[in-house]
């Protein structure tokens, strides 16, 4: 659901550029906050924000402990590279923390039509 309404929100914004990188690091950023940041019977929040200097941010709000530890995965692991991704194709991304939980953000540089 994270990925389609991402889809929608970019068509929405005539946003073209960069739409695959978007929405893998939504993908990976949703799927971490339910794995690791959210207690049962909870949600993560998904915010997306286009400014008008052409950056795209995503922000992924979970309730787990504000503390993220990427992995050095194993080759032939199948888990553990999501934030290596994230980190590879975001221009910035980090951690800030919130109460209770954590977002965890990833920026991109978009052309932003007039």
């Amino acid at each position: 659901m994270a990925r389609d309404l991402t889809r929608i929100t970019l068509a929405d914004w005539r946003v073209t550029d960069r739409q695959d990188d978007v929405l893998l690091c939504v993908s990976e950023l949703a799927t971490n906050a339910l794995l690791h940041g959210v207690p049962p019977a909870r949600c993560f929040r998904l915010d997306l924000s286009l400014g008008t200097d052409g950056v795209l941010r995503v922000e992924v709000h979970d309730s787990g402990p504000g503390e993220i530890h990427p992995t050095n995965p194993s080759p032939v692991g199948e888990h553990g590279r999501g934030l290596l991704l994230v980190a590879a194709l975001a221009d910035r991304w980090g951690v800030r923390e919130r109460d209770p939980g954590k977002a965890v953000w990833c920026e991109f540089r978009v052309c932003v039509p007039s």
